[in-house]
């Protein structure tokens, strides 16, 4: 039967075995906390709170007034300031000497910081011990234990260096009765982590810039760390204005990055991020570069049924349609070209608004460009030209006989 459906708390679990052999009641009590004297409480006091008021100072000493014919001391020291005469306290009684009670101010606050403790609450304690469970600790005077899976959300910190460190930490379990206190430095850090996370993530938007590093790569793209544990992918077609096949042979584990926010989701939980907006757009170049019926030399990037797709400038691509890549009608578009290959096509429009390229491997005529077909009528239509300019230098008969018997 599983835990969940005994009715059994994880946590409780957890504690149990943490807490397996060791009394809580017996943590950090010395021989004098177990005299006699310190159990029947012959010092006086008690431990009791009682209010006072200032009468006056003397040296390192501070007159209260308790009540009618009660006096007491306390340090100078235990006051965050000179207390003025007049000023009211709570106050630990701590015992008695002759006629004047020995109060503390700072057992006064501790001991209402216990009593207001609960489940839930923040509190600061010192660790004063490690065993085979965890941590021992003090709130104040009173003893609590830290479960070694609470100390903190760093598996790697060394336990050990937190010995003699004041820590915030959160109440886990509290038993007055048992004297038995549980806490958690733990649960602090990971709301401290979590209100670092939503504030980080809330002063993103689209179009905010990072620098971040690579901690994961997978095929469908790379995980970016931005800073304060948030991540955000980089989706392989948001690397680069180029085709990217494989994103490892681009980016590497550790490596820094520039990239630009492009969406958030699900409150910030994915973050989607570009890295090619950041580079210079190829598209601006485009009118310079390529023109309606130039011709140009590219490399098929990706086969298709309806046709493929060229890269005829870094980054660019044209679409090469099936009924432009021969004269003869193509049943299967994968054994006449080859991804890789390069070819010589024609540019048969460009739509820069709509980002698209018409390619066409046959020339105005209808040849394919390259082939004696195409020689044959590049050489006519010269011919045509020169002797339309009255230089006349080849027998045109001759030629469009030539090229008929070849057909």
């Amino acid at each position: 039967m599983s835990s969940e459906a005994s009715g059994e708390n994880p946590l409780d679990r957890e504690i149990a075995s943490a807490l397996d052999g060791i009394d809580l009641q017996a943590l950090g009590r010395t021989e004098a906390e177990d005299s006699p004297g310190a159990r029947t409480g012959k010092r006086g006091g008690g431990d009791q709170l009682m209010p006072g008021t200032v009468a006056g100072i003397s040296g390192d000493d501070v007159i209260v007034e308790l009540g009618p014919r009660m006096q007491g001391v306390c340090a100078l020291t235990e006051f965050e300031n000179e207390p003025k005469i007049g000023e009211s306290h709570r106050f630990m009684l701590r015992g008695r000497e002759d006629d004047l009670w020995i109060l503390s101010l700072r057992g006064a606050k501790e001991l209402e910081a216990w009593e207001q403790l609960e489940v839930g609450s923040h509190t600061k304690a010192r660790v004063t011990g490690q065993n085979q469970g965890g941590l021992t600790l003090k709130i104040g005077s009173h003893e609590a234990f830290m479960p070694t899976s609470h100390v903190s959300t760093d598996r790697d910190l060394d336990v050990s260096s937190l010995l003699g460190q004041t820590v915030v930490c959160e109440v886990l379990e509290i038993d007055r009765g048992r004297n038995r206190v549980l806490l958690s430095r733990r649960r602090i850090e990971e709301r401290e982590r979590l209100e670092a996370l939503s504030a980080a993530v809330g002063a993103l938007e689209p179009g905010t810039k990072v620098k971040g590093k690579v901690t994961r790569i997978e095929p469908f793209g790379a995980f970016v760390n931005i800073g304060n544990g948030v991540e955000g992918l980089v989706h392989v077609s948001q690397i680069s204005r180029q085709r990217i096949e494989k994103v490892d042979e681009v980016l590497k584990v550790g490596q820094d990055v520039d990239a630009i926010v492009l969406e958030l989701k699900d409150g910030g939980k994915r973050i989607a991020l570009g890295m090619k907006q950041l580079e210079p757009d190829p598209w601006d170049e485009v009118p310079h570069q390529l023109h309606v019926d130039g011709q140009v030399t590219g490399k098929v990037t990706r086969i298709a049924d309806y046709g493929a797709f060229v890269e005829v400038l870094p980054g660019i691509e044209g679409l090469l349609h099936v009924s432009q890549v021969s004269t003869e009608r193509i049943q299967n578009l994968g054994r006449v070209l080859t991804i890789g290959q390069e070819l010589a096509v024609r540019v048969t429009s460009v739509d820069t608004g709509s980002r698209r390229i018409s390619l066409s491997r046959l020339d105005p005529r209808g040849a394919v460009i390259g082939s004696e077909d195409a020689v044959e009528t590049e050489t006519i239509q010269k011919a045509m030209k020169d002797s339309s300019t009255g230089s006349i230098g080849t027998n045109l008969g001759d030629l469009f006989k030539k090229a008929l018997d070849k057909k």
